[in-house]
């Protein structure tokens, strides 16, 4: 026999021997021999419907969910969106006989050994590969250690009889040190270790307008922590100097 028309799952196939294809789930485990009944044609050969005594038998390879079908539907001008997904379960056979006159099938499924076979083999594989994770952990540790140390570098160490008084900075008074406060920042220690980043930051939170880039915070913070006089003091003792030539 060359070719049969059968008919499952609501649909037509027109399959020979060998071939595989996908159908409507069948109610049967994989790599048992199922048969099909509703013979439409026959080679030349048509049904009225069904061809009496013909059948065709199948080798069940497996059944699993197909790839995710996307349903959406809109509504315009109605704020309605709705979106869904959907896995069709398939079932795979492999053709194994066409047969005629009530012969019964006589190939037995013979897939699910070379299945079972590539199964066992891929389990140790991906134990074995477990333990290769762990050198990558002792150097990521590694770097921390390394980098630790770097870190401790960064803070000067402030003089023992300086005033932390942030409105010592020039251009700091009681309503400028409110809203540091209100931010968290009550030091001139936090100040002097401002970057450009927390400059920015602290510009757009409290609507500075460029005031602690253009009076130089961060420097005059770090003169004040080295106990050097206030940029103010200096100004005013200079402008006296000046009146007395």
């Amino acid at each position: 026999m060359t070719f049969a028309v059968i008919k499952t799952g609501g649909k037509q196939y027109k399959v020979a021997a060998n071939d595989v294809l996908k159908i409507e789930k069948l109610d049967a485990e994989a790599g048992t021999i199922v048969t099909f009944d509703q013979v439409l044609m026959v080679d030349g050969e048509v049904g009225a419907p069904l061809i009496e005594g013909a059948l065709v038998a199948a080798e069940l390879l497996e059944t699993r969910k197909q790839k995710t079908v996307i349903i959406f539907k809109k509504n315009r001008r109605h704020n309605y969106r709705r979106r869904n997904g959907h896995r069709q379960l398939l079932s795979t056979v492999r053709i194994t006989e066409i047969l005629t006159g009530g012969a019964k099938p006589t190939i037995k499924a013979v897939g699910v050994v070379a299945k079972t076979e590539s199964v066992t083999e891929a389990k140790p594989a991906k134990k074995a590969a477990a333990p290769k994770a762990a050198p990558k952990a002792d150097k990521a540790e590694a770097a921390t250690e390394t980098k630790a140390p770097a870190a401790k570098k960064v803070a000067a160490k402030p003089a023992a009889d300086f005033t932390d008084d942030i409105k010592l900075i020039g251009g700091v008074g009681p309503a400028l040190e409110k809203k540091l406060h209100a931010a968290g920042v009550t030091s001139l220690v936090q100040i002097a270790a401002w970057k450009k980043a927390d400059i920015a930051k602290f510009d757009e939170e409290l609507d500075l307008r460029g005031r602690a880039e253009r009076d130089e915070w961060v420097a005059q913070a770090k003169d004040l922590v080295a106990g050097k006089p206030p940029r103010a003091k200096v100004d005013q003792d200079a402008a006296a100097e000046d009146k007395t030539k």
